[in-house]
């Protein structure tokens, strides 16, 4: 089956970042975006009940919401950060980023995407589960977590030979 070719405004870092990296590459504006999920939530619900007062005591409430705040705006950051991977949002810093981190690799000899214990018919089918996933976060949260070989770049950009690429 023939990868999807999405054009973008921004240049592709990465179609499958592995979930580590999209984390390790927040900017402050993501961890803002995630604390304003995690307190909006629980505010809703105080002045909610502000509003329309509940003959219950709020402090589960407040706790759940908290909780589900949390979660939510950290989805919401990661979602953020992948759309800078594919290039659908502004992402000069993280091409940056890539460019050093990943020509390190290459460098040193090391596989750019890392090693994976699986067959390659399982990191086949890890990529095709969690290719576009970020989008879904509202029905099924998956994250990439297995290193596989489909990132829909070319390693030539990070000094990698054709033979190196082969192995």
């Amino acid at each position: 089956m023939p990868n999807k070719v999405v054009t973008t405004p921004y240049p592709l870092i990465d179609a499958d970042p592995h979930a580590f990296r999209v984390v390790r590459y927040f900017r402050s504006s993501d961890y803002a975006t995630w604390a304003a999920g995690t307190a909006a939530f629980p505010g809703a619900l105080y002045f909610w009940n502000m509003a329309d007062p509940a003959k219950v005591r709020l402090r589960t409430s407040l706790r759940l919401g908290g909780f589900l705040g949390f979660i939510g705006g950290f989805l919401l950051a990661y979602q953020r950060s992948s759309f800078r991977f594919w290039g659908w949002s502004e992402n000069k810093r993280e091409e940056d980023l890539d460019l050093a981190e990943l020509s390190q690799r290459a460098a040193e000899g090391k596989p750019l995407y890392g090693t994976s214990s699986q067959p390659e018919w399982v990191q086949g089918t890890a990529y095709r589960n969690s290719a576009w996933s970020q989008l879904k976060f509202h029905a099924f949260p998956m994250f990439n977590f297995v290193n596989h070989q489909h990132h829909g770049t070319d390693p030539a950009k990070y000094g990698v030979k054709e033979k190196e690429v082969s192995d």
